[in-house]
């Protein structure tokens, strides 16, 4: 039996510049919006930093300024909204698909669930040398974040299961 979660990528995965997916199972089922809503929920001054740096050398390059996440909770979501800097793209009771596109790269995030799995798969494709350049540090870092949060999101899971 197949479980694991429907994505959506940029382009097929062998035509990306970067793809990461990365999965948790969670002691109960929470939607792609509830999980988005409980990871950004408390801003980490860390990425603030980074976003921040970000901003200040991408402009430089004539890349528009992002901001970060403002922690702020979403009810409802749907195609055309704006998640923080993300574009929200698709909808489904099992998928949230969000977009950044710029001159530099294309970025989509796919958070899909399956029972009581998530996964949040990044799709990445550049179309300039910054963008291949901006990726070198970006990549790991991404890696890690997703790694976290996701670690973030069992915790409060499980949390709000004992209150």
């Amino acid at each position: 039996m197949d479980t694991a979660s429907p994505v959506m990528t940029l382009r097929p995965k062998q035509e990306l510049d970067y793809y990461d997916s990365r999965s948790i199972t969670l002691p109960v089922a929470v939607t792609p919006l509830e999980a988005w809503n409980l990871m950004r929920s408390e801003p980490q001054p860390l990425m603030h930093l980074a976003f921040k740096a970000r901003d200040a050398i991408s402009s430089l390059f004539g890349v528009k300024r992002i901001g970060g996440f403002s922690g702020a909770r979403c009810d409802v979501a749907k195609v055309g909204d704006r998640l923080d800097f993300f574009l929200v793209e698709h909808v489904a009771a099992d998928m949230l698909v969000l977009t950044e596109r710029d001159r530099h790269l294309d970025v989509m995030i796919c958070l899909s669930t399956h029972g009581r799995s998530v996964t949040i798969t990044a799709s990445v494709f550049t179309h300039n040398a910054f963008g291949r350049l901006y990726m070198l540090p970006v990549g790991p870092a991404h890696k890690l974040i997703v790694h976290n949060d996701l670690r973030r999101l069992k915790r409060k899971v499980e949390t709000g299961m004992t209150q």
